[in-house]
């Protein structure tokens, strides 16, 4: 089992590409959240790979066969949120025109990814933390509770210390979220990689179109001395 053959550190989960030391450090801290099932708070900018951790923490953990589902917080609307992570009841609100099951139920045995979780509304906030320390939640318009049994791990890409001390964010549910923290250093703050990178983006890219290329030396000193404010997302869409 995972928990049995923990993975080798130094190695790469799928997807993520790095040997740098900070890179080198996620890979540890990766391991070490995988074997174990508290909260995760992945702290990264925009375009560092928040989801591919969430994903390498899941697939190495004992919840690898059950469902991972994630969920972009600041991209849906309050209202349409709490639908979708805690589902809803036929006729609970305007086109709901049957019964829902919310993404925390569909994640049930499994790894729930909330990205960008604070963004989060105060009221939505609230359930959230309800659904952690009881595990269970409320469906919009049941009178029901449903149980789940789901892993948490949450990401951000500000400091959420700081929507805390400023009353943005609850205080009580980021010490529930934030058991284990895993900060992702920026592009800009692991340049040795950018090679790796650049050279595995770059088989893809020529694999898809059918034709072969390379960077010239010129051009690669230009990508190293660049400070990707769009980090791997934005080298790999360059490429």
């Amino acid at each position: 089992s995972p928990e049995e053959r923990p993975r080798d550190a130094r190695t790469a989960p799928t997807g993520l590409i790095g040997r740098s030391a900070g890179m080198l450090d996620v890979y540890k801290q990766i391991a070490h959240a995988a074997n174990a099932s508290a909260p995760v708070l992945i702290i990264g900018e925009s375009g560092t790979g928040k989801e591919l951790v969430a994903k390498a923490i899941h697939s190495n953990g004992r919840r690898s066969s059950r469902p991972f589902v994630a969920v972009n917080c600041g991209a849906i609307t309050e209202s349409l949120l709490e639908s979708e992570l805690f589902g809803h009841m036929r006729g609970s609100f305007t086109g709901a025109v049957s019964d829902a099951k919310g993404l925390l139920e569909q994640a049930h045995g499994g790894t729930v990814f909330l990205d960008e979780v604070g963004e989060t509304s105060a009221a939505l906030q609230v359930k959230l933390l309800r659904a952690l320390e009881e595990g269970e939640i409320r469906p919009v318009g049941a009178n029901r509770v449903v149980r789940i049994d789901v892993r948490v791990v949450a990401a951000t890409n500000a400091e959420l210390e700081q929507s805390v001390e400023v009353g943005r964010f609850r205080q009580d549910l980021y010490y529930r979220l934030s058991v284990v923290v895993i900060r992702i250093p920026p592009l800009r703050d692991r340049r040795s990689d950018i090679p790796l990178l650049v050279d595995e983006f770059l088989r893809t890219s020529c694999a898809r179109a059918g034709r072969e290329r390379r960077l010239s030396d010129a051009a690669l000193d230009i990508f190293l001395n660049y400070r990707w404010p769009g980090n791997v997302r934005e080298l790999e869409n360059t490429i």
